[in-house]
């Protein structure tokens, strides 16, 4: 049975769940563990008479100025014909009433503001999008043309690239299929999710990289791990560790590994087993309209996007991971004068490793003079780049990238270093570049030259000065993120469930006691959200947003071994519906109102609320006025909205909701 959300709790706003009635009408408890009926009683006759009188306050509000306006309306034609012959009567005329017309629509509109005022109409609640919307990822070809993937012809080509446009968005609320349930919480979804949450059509069961295999059972879909390869992912992991010169996978952190890039992740399963080695795995995989690799990892818990190297550089900046990994991912890298390879090499910090398992490297497809050719051109691009190829073994090959600042300048061969003009940390919307970024970064460091995971997460003075980031400033912003995340567990922890796998014969929680574990944070700042989580032991992974008109902030977040990406939020986020249980904004709504004509709260809500698992959580941290605005725009989408007070002496407010399950009919 879900328990009422409390008004007040440690740190945050501890006034009376009585007070205050004005700002936030209690409702009856709901099957979303929003609300509590507990001052209904006492605060009625109050609440009632502070309605008749803010209704009569607007009522002569109104009639003043619809005087006012009637007034202004006489005097102006007055001077209208004052001031003309009578050739020019009847255009004045004419216009007089044009302007009258305005002024009684004028107070048509006060008159419903003055109803609005006294509590006789509501804000409208946005519409249900069509049943084809149920999957809809807006900025790619997909269901919002209402195309279904089985119905395309072979000559049909699906466009990978972003495309992004305002107009002919779907401005309605994405429900769930109807067979949608709430998500297998974590760890166990790391096994199996529910078949019915995720798009599939029959055709991804044996196709696509190394470990996109699944076995579907009848209402499930399982992901034993030792069904993905002969030997097994975690033989597999132990095989890349050797190949590096490390005893085992346990090793990675000791070698600087802490953060990969898996291109084309199958659906998670390295991931989802290094995490267990504290190892962050980021996946990135093409769209796709159905049985979409990145969809199936979200779903059980491991970070991904959807991300492609069709033509833009993807969203992460400069030196971001240790180790990218491609199994039998579809990446020509080849291609395009090795412009793909280019981008890997964008990515790598100094010492890092690209780690490429397929079918081209065996001694059986090198007989093929076509993919001899091919394998001939990967290898000496790698040698260009200053790669070293450290082992291979069967189909896997591992790259390290160098170490050595004088090995470019000691090259004889493209692809060229790029001039001193060309910023490779904001690469958002940039095209590809065939240069190599270079040096010339203060944060060109070797893997094996930083501070290793967990101890990497608390940067020292040396790393802040890298990023112009001042420690102190530093040291202040993590405490108050430490005491926010205590204040804002202290208040969902009745209503979910705890971090920890339920024991033999506790029976499945009933909502709102869903999983907690993919968080999306949309403005990351310092990656102080993601820190303080992780500090007080939960089990979530932050998916770090840095927004477009702010100041970047995303290398430093990857310095500290967490990932992110650049966005703008008047876009769509890539990635597919329902995909997160939590979104946390602090100081995004002052943000956008900074940046005028760009696009409106309801916009933004409605693209949280389509990414928002159902049942999923919302809190936003602003100033009282945008809080108290966001929250009649909450009100639209149904969510289910509380205002907490942060702190006596601050003008912020805390807005909290909740999602409803909209269940089909």
């Amino acid at each position: 049975m879900s328990r009422p959300l409390y008004r007040g709790f440690s740190g945050i706003g501890g006034k009376d769940r009585c007070a205050d009635e004005d700002r936030y009408d209690p409702k009856e408890p709901s099957e979303n563990g929003i609300g509590g009926a507990a001052c209904a009683t006492a605060t009625a006759a109050s609440r009632g008479r502070k309605r008749h009188l803010a209704a009569a306050a607007a009522r002569i509000a109104v009639l003043v100025l619809a005087a006012a306006a009637l007034v202004g309306s006489v005097a102006w034609a007055g001077s209208l014909y004052a001031g003309r012959g009578a050739a020019s009567a009847m255009a004045a005329a004419s216009a007089h009433r044009g302007y009258r017309r305005l002024q009684e629509q004028l107070v048509t509109d006060l008159l419903d503001i003055g109803e609005l005022a006294g509590g006789g109409l509501r804000a409208r609640e946005a519409e249900v999008c069509a049943p084809e919307y149920e999957n809809y990822v807006p900025c790619y070809y997909n269901g919002s043309e209402a195309v279904d993937v089985t119905d395309l012809g072979g000559g049909v080509v699906i466009s990978y690239e972003r495309q992004c446009a305002r107009e002919g968005r779907a401005a309605c609320l994405v429900a769930p299929p109807r067979a949608y349930r709430t998500p297998v919480r974590w760890p166990s979804c790391k096994e199996f999710i529910w078949k019915d949450n995720v798009r599939i059509s029959g055709q991804e069961f044996s196709s696509g990289s190394l470990f996109r295999r699944m076995m579907v059972e009848e209402d499930q879909i399982s992901f034993p791990a030792d069904a993905h390869m002969s030997d097994g992912v975690e033989d597999y992991a132990h095989q890349i560790a050797e190949m590096i010169g490390l005893r085992n996978e346990f090793n990675f952190n000791e070698a600087g590994v802490r953060t990969v890039l898996d291109i084309e992740c199958g659906f998670g399963t390295l991931g989802s087993h290094l995490f267990k080695r504290d190892l962050l795995t980021m996946c990135i995989a093409n769209y796709e309209a159905s049985g979409s690799q990145v969809q199936i990892t979200l779903e059980r818990g491991i970070p991904a996007l959807i991300g492609s190297f069709a033509s833009k550089q993807l969203p992460y900046p400069y030196l971001s991971f240790d180790m990218v990994h491609c199994a039998k991912c579809n990446v020509d890298w080849d291609k395009n004068d090795g412009v793909f390879l280019v981008e890997v090499d964008r990515l790598l910090r100094p010492g890092g490793y690209f780690v490429w398992t397929s079918n081209l490297n065996t001694h059986r497809a090198l007989r093929d003079k076509e993919n001899k050719k091919k394998w001939t051109t990967i290898r000496d691009l790698a040698n260009n780049l200053c790669w070293e190829m450290l082992s291979q073994q069967d189909e896997t090959i591992v790259w390290k990238k160098t170490n050595k600042r004088d090995c470019y300048s000691s090259r004889k061969s493209e692809p060229v270093l790029c001039g001193k003009g060309h910023d490779p940390e904001s690469p958002y919307y940039q095209p590809l570049n065939p240069c190599i970024a270079g040096t010339r970064s203060k944060r060109w460091i070797p893997i094996e030259h930083r501070t290793t995971w967990p101890s990497q997460s608390r940067l020292n003075s040396t790393e802040l000065d890298i990023h112009g980031v001042n420690s102190e400033v530093f040291a202040e912003d993590t405490s108050n993120w430490d005491s926010m995340v205590r204040n804002y567990w202290s208040l969902l922890s009745p209503l979910i469930f705890s971090d920890h796998p339920k024991r033999p014969g506790d029976e499945d929680p009933q909502p709102p006691f869903n999983m907690l574990r993919n968080v999306l944070d949309m403005n990351a700042h310092f990656g102080g959200f993601n820190a303080a989580l992780l500090k007080s032991g939960k089990s979530v992974w932050v998916m770090n947003v840095v927004p477009t008109n702010t100041p970047n902030y995303l290398p430093l977040i990857f310095d500290r071994g967490f990932i992110g990406v650049q966005h703008d939020w008047c876009e769509a986020f890539p990635t597919y519906p329902r995909t997160y249980d939590m979104v946390h904004a602090d100081g995004l709504l002052s943000l956008e109102k900074c940046q005028r004509h760009r696009c409106s709260t309801l916009d933004i809500f409605l693209e949280v609320d389509r990414i928002l698992r159902p049942e999923g959580w919302i809190m936003i941290r602003d100033t009282a006025p945008l809080i108290e605005a966001a929250r009649s725009v909450a009100a639209q989408l149904r969510w289910d909205a509380r205002i907490l007070d942060l702190d006596i002496a601050s003008d912020e407010k805390l807005l909290i909701c909740q999602k409803p399950f909209l269940r089909k009919q």
